[in-house]
């Protein structure tokens, strides 16, 4: 049947939503139904699923109603409607609306489950970090798109996770699963040198240049049965996109110093941190290329927008480059005060700054990571500890050491002032974690642990 899937039953007749959640659960799923489409929006608001099945009529709110308010909420969550036989027009619109099937009514239960593997969101893979409500939006785009053979453009900035999402759509389509799944193939076309790059992508034969000999298959040709991911693509020479815009039309690939084409069956997914339409604009990129790359864009948001992801990522991160490597070493852990710190701080390099921070990290640290072993912004321990022990030293100079002591003793910290600004909030609106979230601007995971620091400090 596949893996464990999490999905919503939208239906009012008691006894026939029973049976739809004994059917599902019956083959490992885990299911919740609930009786109407204000129930339904109210579920999904607090719950991620991978799927919706719902009756089209219902009261107070029909079917398309519901369909509407998911695509505008959710719009990759796959939306399967039940309807007798006279609503087949209403299923039509339906399907306009942007559902994924509609199933007539009466239906046998095997029938059910063949449609819930074909149009569920799978669960993020191994490694994809998906918590925040964005990245899972992103995700449910990602995992429809997957199952279609379309050209794929993932944007978004350095070190945002495009290569993971790539992955991703490639191991949930049909060319990355099953029994003998096809290859997926990286390319990153920055960082080969524009005299290599043809000759890399397109393969060469024997003799085609100086050096050239014994014959090579290109990316292409190695990507064939699978996908391949054309990296920063809008870092490719011009004259090599017209080649390239020619392989994509045609479906097949002529090496370089080649006499015959080579058919090519494989799906494209291209990526840039650069503003494409703008490098149409300006020439630095076809048109035509642009268009032919650009089937179903999806944008990778930064970091920075993707508040919730940062702690269990950061604990991703701690596991995964744990002193001893992938599989060596004890387990270590993430204190309060440290991940505060990273909910707090903004990310410019997004996911793989983070990595990188939490690698150094774990060199300095033993079995807990402290706030001072996160070194960002260039900031080492030994320079923040000599400004610390210089404050005085300079304050000394102008108001005399016994007064310097003082006002060292006495000023707030920005800390201090953060603090007593989320206290000072939180009472304002009687104690509410949610509204005190709102006006401070931080997500709840980010105030839950700040309070947590606060109550080991004694200040709570």
């Amino acid at each position: 049947m596949g893996s464990r899937l999490k999905l919503l039953v939208v239906e009012d007749d008691d006894a026939l939503r029973d049976a739809l959640l004994i059917t599902l659960e019956s083959v490992g799923h885990q299911v919740s139904g609930v009786a109407s489409g204000p129930a339904a929006l109210d579920f999904l608001a607090r719950e991620n699923v991978g799927m919706v099945i719902s009756d089209l009529r219902m009261e107070p709110m029909d079917g398309l109603h519901l369909l509407a308010e998911i695509r505008t909420a959710k719009p990759g969550l796959p939306v399967l409607l039940m309807t007798a036989f006279g609503d087949v027009d209403k299923a039509v619109a339906a399907m306009r609306g942007g559902a994924c099937d509609f199933m007539l009514k009466p239906f046998e239960p095997k029938d059910l489950l063949a449609q819930v593997t074909r149009y569920a969101m799978a669960p993020p893979a191994e490694g994809l970090i998906a918590e925040d409500q964005c990245t899972r939006d992103v995700l449910l785009l990602a995992a429809r798109v997957a199952r279609s053979d379309v050209t794929v453009m993932l944007t978004g900035e350095s070190g945002s996770g495009k290569e993971v999402f790539a992955r991703y759509i490639h191991e949930q389509s049909p060319r990355g699963s099953g029994t003998a799944p096809g290859p997926f193939i990286a390319i990153n076309c920055a960082a080969i040198p524009e005299s290599l790059l043809e000759a890399t992508l397109f393969g060469y034969e024997k003799g085609a240049f100086t050096g050239a000999q014994t014959a090579q298959a290109g990316k292409f040709e190695q990507a064939n049965g699978g996908t391949l991911l054309l990296d920063e693509i809008s870092e490719m020479p011009l004259a090599l996109q017209a080649k390239l815009l020619r392989v994509l039309q045609q479906r097949e690939v002529d090496r370089v110093g080649g006499k015959k084409p080579i058919a090519l069956n494989i799906r494209v997914i291209a990526t840039s941190n650069r503003d494409m339409r703008e490098f149409v604009q300006r020439g630095a990129f076809r048109e035509d290329l642009y268009y032919r790359l650009n089937v179903f864009p999806l944008h990778i948001p930064a970091l920075a927008e993707r508040r919730d992801d940062l702690i269990p990522l950061a604990e991703h991160f701690v596991q995964l480059h744990r002193q001893g490597g992938k599989t060596g070493g004890g387990r270590v852990a993430l204190s309060a005060a440290a991940a505060a710190k990273i909910a707090a701080y903004p990310w410019p390099g997004n996911v793989r700054e983070l990595q990188n921070v939490i690698q150094r990290a774990l060199i300095l640290a033993g079995d807990t990571i402290e706030a001072d072993h996160l070194l960002m912004n260039g900031y080492t321990t030994s320079t923040t500890t000599r400004l610390r022990a210089e404050e005085p030293i300079m304050a000394a100079a102008t108001v005399g050491a016994e007064e310097a002591d003082k006002i060292a003793k006495a000023a707030p910290t920005v800390r201090d002032m953060e603090r007593q600004h989320i206290l000072d909030t939180l009472q304002r609106v009687g104690g509410s974690r949610k509204k005190a979230t709102e006006m401070l601007g931080i997500s709840e995971r980010t105030l839950r642990y700040k309070l947590k620091q606060y109550r080991e400090q004694s200040y709570l």
